[in-house]
């Protein structure tokens, strides 16, 4: 008979049952060992037995608690120093200023429930006086220059070229390494980065292979790329679309960059894997009737440049929408995914494939194309740096941009236009002031409800409006404003 470990009183009952299955089970015909199992339960007044510390263990914590449910639920009894989360054991050490702070934590733990995050947690000194900072963290003077960056509920997809874009004004970013959510307990000295594409990138060694991916003409990014040389003098001549600050401090010199320590990176599993990456987005919820690629091309060409689109004969009110670029499709999922649009509810996501194949093209229920291309398109709204700078990316509301409008077109006309194409009317109308010389005019239509508003710029987004001895027809161009209300 041997101690094999000791458990607390309030799992007791769970280990009792797990050796009773235990000692009913046959393996192969084979009987499992006896176990003898020796209870010590000790009493109230020896609950205590380790040295009180200014340290307190945490046990009983839900997946989903964080350091500040800790600090919100515990700081009624001290000042808290420190707070040390061990994640996959819903474990966690806290560190109060004094030892008397502690003793209360510890001491209402055992006489009343203490709920953290809504759960019951247990408390109990810890061996430690002192919970150890990583790399010295409370000296600032320490040797640590990663930045740990959470973000949450993010409006567009976050990428290296993102942060590099925000962070570097501040100060010569030399790494950034996009990490998918969970596990992290330690955060290291250095980054190591072994290829540079949107979720690592290495800006001390540019030649690192950029991994491509997707398929289809390749758009710029809306905040700029990352640069495109490196020299002794700093980085070379930054994206136009937004470009960087001229001074000095900073570039980066060849005497900033220290030699680089090796970080490993998280192995393989859910909670890291790189999510689906393609150009390609599967739409689902189509209106039958109503929906056909021209207006799938409507509605999605407000994030990104559109190559094609393929309705799916195998899938009814199913289509794939090749896109410009992966972003363009993240955007359009952040934006596009759970709306309504003719009574139906649009599912957006990434599909698998990775490229628009005009296969068992048919006839839809409108007597239009199911596969149409738009790459040449005029309409496309993110060809070029100058075009993509024009363009605000908005979800949907209840208000329209309209423009490229001719003069001569009135409130009463665009009223007549929603008429005439069976879509609802707007409420609200506002015309900004144009020059005497302008050849279009722009303004603001608002509607009573955003679904609204997504069906009018879905079936009049592009339209062709003739006026009389004109020579061209003016397109008809149509946006989601910034404004919720005229």
């Amino acid at each position: 008979d041997r101690v094999l470990g000791f458990i607390p009183r309030e799992q007791y009952h769970d280990v009792v049952h797990n050796v009773n299955m235990c000692d009913s089970m046959h393996l192969k015909g084979n009987t499992i060992p006896c176990l003898k199992l020796y209870f010590l339960v000790a009493k109230p007044e020896d609950s205590h037995r380790i040295s009180p510390s200014p340290v307190v263990h945490v046990r009983g914590l839900c997946e989903a608690v964080v350091e500040a449910d800790l600090i919100d639920a515990l700081e009624k009894f001290g000042s808290i120093c420190y707070v040390m989360m061990m994640p996959f054991k819903r474990q966690a050490l806290v560190e109060f200023s004094t030892v008397e702070s502690a003793d209360r934590c510890v001491s209402c733990g055992a006489k009343e429930p203490v709920y953290i995050a809504g759960q019951q947690a247990y408390f109990n000194y810890s061996t430690s006086k002192r919970i150890t900072r990583p790399t010295n963290a409370d000296n600032p003077n320490s040797g640590n220059k990663v930045l740990l960056l959470s973000i949450q509920n993010p409006l567009y997809p976050i990428t290296t070229d993102v942060l590099y874009t925000v962070c570097n004004p501040i100060g010569s970013v030399l790494r950034i390494v996009i990490f998918k959510r969970n596990g992290i307990q330690a955060m290291p000295t250095r980054l190591n980065v072994i290829k540079n594409d949107n979720e690592s990138w290495d800006y001390t060694k540019p030649y690192l292979v950029r991994r491509d991916r997707g398929k289809g003409r390749q758009r710029q990014a809306i905040l700029g790329e990352h640069p495109s040389s490196y020299s002794d003098n700093g980085y070379g001549s930054p994206c136009p679309l937004l470009p960087l600050p001229g001074n000095s401090r900073y570039k980066l010199t060849s005497a900033d960059v220290p030699d680089m320590v090796s970080y490993p990176l998280p192995q393989s599993s859910s909670s890291y894997s790189a999510h689906t990456s393609s150009s390609v987005a599967m739409v689902s919820g189509l209106h039958s009737s109503k929906m056909n690629c021209t207006r799938i091309f409507n509605l999605f060409c407000l994030y990104g440049n559109i190559e094609k689109v393929k309705f799916m004969k195998s899938v009814p009110g199913t289509a794939l929408v090749e896109m410009g670029d992966e972003y363009a499709v993240d955007r359009a999922i952040t934006h596009l995914n759970s709306i309504k649009v003719f009574g139906k509810r649009l599912n957006v996501c990434v599909s698998k494939q990775h490229a628009v194949i005009p296969s068992q093209v048919f006839e839809l229920e409108d007597g239009s194309s199911s596969y149409k291309d738009f790459a040449m398109t005029r309409n496309n709204r993110f060809s070029s740096a100058g075009q993509a700078s024009k363009n605000i990316i908005q979800p949907p509301s209840a208000v329209l941009h309209y423009y490229n409008v001719p003069p001569c077109i009135s409130q009463e006309h665009l009223l007549r236009l929603c008429t005439e194409h069976d879509v609802p009317g707007f409420v609200k109308f506002k015309m900004f002031d144009a020059k005497p010389s302008s050849k279009t005019i722009s303004g603001l239509l608002e509607f009573d409800s955003k679904t609204e508003a997504v069906e009018v710029l879905t079936v009049l987004n592009h339209y062709q409006i003739r006026i009389p001895n004109g020579s061209n027809p003016y397109t008809l161009k149509l946006c989601f404003s910034t404004s919720s209300h005229l």
